[in-house]
């Protein structure tokens, strides 16, 4: 899974800069960028900020469908 791509995607459904996003979520936009290029991924501290701004689960966060086996 190419999650920097879906977190890219993500921020541009909702029309954020990397910048903005950056300032609302209390990090840096470097971090953004480096998370979107898949050279580092966000701590879960960082995860559980990113959900909570854009308002979806983790799961919905990093592109993940949830099967149920039973």
């Amino acid at each position: 899974m190419d999650y920097g791509k879906h977190l890219e995607k993500i921020r541009m459904e909702h029309n954020i800069s990397q910048t903005e996003l950056a300032t609302k979520i209390g990090t840096s936009h470097q971090n953004i960028n480096r998370w979107e290029r898949n050279l580092v991924l966000p701590n879960i501290h960082f995860c559980v900020k990113l959900a909570d701004f854009y308002g979806v689960t983790l799961d919905e966060l990093i592109g993940r469908e949830v099967k149920k086996n039973w």
